[in-house]
């Protein structure tokens, strides 16, 4: 009779858990994404399948996985499972969790997986308490972490687990996992149907997340359980989740046409345009390397040498998108953004490159001048080659007036400064370089008369306008 109320009570509380929780996968092959590290003959893979000790630090976005991977261990393996957070629990709690371990292998040779969540929130201390259970593996650690490992675990710890990278779920990941709440026992059971859009705007707002995924298919399948089949439509779904849809689709038009006007917003110097569009692609789940990628891009294309520093933000920003990820990466893009958009702009470097491409697509490639040609094979001194060669560093100036294009493109200038921000400086500089190098320098086949390199076309000058194409 114990025995049945038990199982009753187990039952009662297993549909009491959240969505998320009831779907935790049972065995590795239920486990979505992921597959670098769960297909069978991967490292992490043969772990398990050989019910190795391990100690293990899982890295990754929120939403990733990790509870789930070190839960599915605990089920392969037979292990206990005890779950820590380093948000609430303290040295004292870690030692009682290792002790209550201990005893358990001391007693029936069971181990234990011990999973601390939000492990770089512990201290030095704390982190240090775990590592003579991890040293003479009275437990299999696990600790998961949405922060760089290298930075927020001590070393100790680190060069005793292997580390595992999460990636975030990609849009196929996340529609499987709703498709599976929806029919499995465990889930919604069939309850509710998902209209075609309302799936779309869900795994566009989950942004590779699958817990934030399920949490918002449970709100918004909140009372229809109990009323029969019911379907759940867009409009519901932004009820229950209380975010608006943002009508933006990632393989078509809108994609297309947000990005274009992104980039030209900022172009044009206009940041509070640049920053609806960013908070656009946020909203409607963009991916955000895929933003980060084109602020590269347009830190040279159209601010340069402007402001050098304008690439060097868009680069942070990039690692800063990869390091923390959504929703706190968005703050790091704003930056960029406005940075970008308040810049001084030039356009020099893109034309620069297009020029001197256009040259080498049109046949002019000369051969290297013979005194800059490698000089430190055998027999090169025979051939003449680094002959009269002058290095510059042996001069006061640092310039020494020789010619270093082929003759063919030696009177070409593809770099024109503007005099906006700082280019202005790189413009007198480059004149007076100029200045020196161009007595050294012949006419050259296909020159202009004025030494410069004819107008490259429209179409060799022009960017892509950002349209990710």
């Amino acid at each position: 009779m114990e025995s049945l109320f038990d199982e009753a009570e187990e039952r009662a509380a297993q549909k009491a858990a959240p969505l998320a929780v009831r779907m935790r996968p049972r065995t590795l092959d239920e486990v979505v994404g992921q597959r670098h590290l769960t297909a069978p003959g991967t490292p992490f893979r043969k772990l398990i399948d050989n019910d190795a000790p391990m100690s293990l630090l899982l890295w990754g976005p929120p939403g990733t996985g990790k509870t789930t991977l070190a839960y599915v261990v605990s089920q392969v393996t037979s292990r206990r499972f005890t779950e820590l957070s380093a948000v609430t629990a303290g040295v004292k709690d870690v030692r009682a969790a290792v002790d209550a371990a201990r005893r358990e292998l001391g007693m029936s040779g069971r181990q234990t997986v011990l999973f601390i969540d939000e492990v770089h929130r512990f201290s030095k201390t704390q982190q240090d308490a775990l590592l003579p259970a991890v040293e003479n593996r009275w437990v299999s650690f696990i600790g998961a972490t949405t922060e760089n490992p290298s930075f927020s675990v001590v070393s100790p710890l680190m060069s005793r687990s292997l580390l595992l990278t999460l990636q975030p779920l990609d849009d196929d990941d996340i529609r499987m996992l709703v498709e599976r709440a929806l029919a499995d026992e465990r889930g919604l059971a069939g309850a509710v149907t998902l209209d075609p859009d309302a799936l779309d705007h869900l795994v566009r707002l989950a942004g590779g997340d699958g817990r934030r995924a399920l949490t918002y298919l449970e709100a918004a399948a909140l009372g229809f359980e109990t009323q029969g089949t019911a379907h759940i439509d867009t409009a519901t779904l932004e009820r229950a989740v209380d975010k608006a849809a943002v009508r933006y689709d990632r393989d078509g038009d809108q994609h297309y046409d947000v990005i274009s006007a992104f980039i030209k917003s900022i172009r044009g110097s206009d940041a509070d345009a640049a920053l609806h569009y960013l908070a656009r692609m946020i909203e409607a789940g963009e991916d955000p390397r895929f933003i980060a990628r084109r602020l590269i891009v347009h830190a040279s294309e159209d601010v340069g040498m402007a402001d050098p520093t304008a690439l060097q933000t868009a680069v942070a920003a990039a690692q800063a998108v990869e390091f923390v990820g959504l929703p706190e990466a968005r703050i790091n893009l704003a930056q960029a953004v406005i940075h970008l958009a308040l810049a001084p702009k030039s356009n020099a470097v893109v034309k620069a490159i297009g020029a001197a491409q256009a040259d080498v697509q049109a046949g002019l490639i000369g051969a290297v001048p013979a005194h800059l040609r490698d000089a430190h094979y055998a027999g090169a001194k025979r051939l003449g080659h680094g002959d009269g060669y002058v290095y510059p560093h042996d001069r006061p100036e640092g310039i020494v007036a020789q010619q270093y294009a082929p003759d063919v493109v030696a009177a070409r200038t593809y770099y024109e400064p503007t005099n906006h921000g700082m280019e202005n400086r790189f413009s007198e500089r480059a004149r007076v370089i100029r200045d020196i190098l161009r007595p050294a320098r012949g006419g050259g086949e296909g020159a202009t008369p004025d030494g410069d390199a004819p107008a490259a076309s429209d179409a060799s000058h022009a960017p892509d306008e950002g349209n990710g194409r």
